[in-house]
């Protein structure tokens, strides 16, 4: 008997599973069940997502879940020291743990933190709905969301990037892109899609992009300004373009980051050019700044909730106090110097 125990001791120890009496006395019984392992039923998950890339799920969605399964992983062997563990020993501590491991061991932000539970709260659930786990661990569990600050840029920024000169021709086709967003408020994935298709004509001959958005397949409707319409005619005869698939030459995700931080650097811009930088000016300094409602922004947006573009227009109110603490600042310096004008000189 005393055997036949460290051998199936010894057996768990090789399949890097979990060890305890119970399990060992059951195994021993033949009481043996299956086990459902927490990282096998992510990996199952994210196989099953990878296949309907494209058809329901995006590349970036299924990148976001690859990067939750591996903290997983780490995370069980750095708390457990082993490689994987049964879904059912997953309780409301295990959560409160890896939030607290993943800010303290892998540096994550706090919003960062919280998007990585929710991604393994699906997987959880997916559990629960198969009965491989009695109970919910995430049913006292509740997240926070710090306010994050929505940068965006200024008239003048966007201005000196459309009056930009450059030699180099990437940075010239990267800055159009760039400008195209900030114009029209597509996302990176939206314009990298962008086709004919997308583009057509109201009853009065206005060009109109109407789109579903990759994110979150709401439509955006977004009327062509000027500087777009001249962007996509700047590209017409691009090989790429030609092809039909497309109307802009988009680079790589890889590229386009790597690309803005240069066109930053030739324009003076201290802020991080990122799309999502384009679409908040977009919301911002070229729409609701300019007196755009923000019923009007939200559809452009292709925003589900006003709630969503609220955000922006909050920023925006924000700005608007500063800019009026300038000018209470300015008009109290005029009324002083009034005052002083007004004093009789000295003799």
């Amino acid at each position: 008997m005393r055997a036949s125990l460290y051998d199936i001791h010894d057996r768990l120890l090789r399949e890097g599973k979990r060890v305890s009496a119970k399990i060992i006395k059951d195994i021993y019984m033949g009481k043996e069940e299956k086990q459902y392992m927490l990282v096998e039923i992510f990996q199952d998950h994210n196989d099953d997502m990878e296949k309907l890339i494209g058809k329901g799920y995006t590349k970036g969605t299924l990148q976001r879940y690859n990067a939750c399964k591996k903290h997983i992983e780490d995370y069980i062997k750095y708390r457990y020291k082993v490689k994987d563990i049964p879904v059912e020993d997953v309780d409301h501590q295990f959560i409160v743990g890896f939030n607290h491991y993943l800010k303290s061991e892998k540096d994550c932000a706090h919003n960062t933190a919280q998007k990585y539970i929710v991604n393994f709260k699906k997987i959880i659930r997916i559990a629960y709905a198969n009965q491989w786990i009695e109970k919910d661990p995430f049913f006292h569990w509740k997240g926070s969301w710090k306010p994050s600050e929505r940068k965006f840029l200024t008239d003048i920024e966007v201005q000196n990037l459309v009056e930009q000169y450059f030699e180099i021709p990437r940075l010239d086709r990267m800055r159009d892109i760039f400008v195209f967003c900030c114009y029209t408020g597509l996302s990176f994935s939206d314009v990298e899609k962008l086709s004919a298709n997308d583009i057509v004509l109201d009853s009065k001959g206005k060009q109109w992009i109407k789109t579903k958005r990759q994110k979150t397949k709401s439509l955006s409707s977004v009327p062509l300004l000027d500087i777009p319409k001249a962007i996509l005619e700047k590209y017409a005869d691009h090989p790429k373009v030609k092809m039909g698939k497309v109307v802009l030459p988009v680079y790589s995700n890889q590229k386009y980051n790597a690309y803005l931080k240069e066109i930053a650097s030739v324009c003076g811009i201290k802020k991080n050019l990122t799309t999502h930088l384009a679409r908040h000016t977009f919301a911002t300094t070229v729409t609701l700044s300019k007196g755009v409602p923000i019923e009007s922004v939200s559809k452009m947006l292709g925003h589900r909730s006003l709630k969503t573009t609220q955000i922006y227009a909050k920023v925006l109110d924000e700005k608007v106090e500063k800019d009026m603490e300038k000018l209470q600042e300015q008009l109290r310096k005029e009324q002083e110097k009034k005052k002083n004008k007004e004093k009789p000189g000295e003799e």
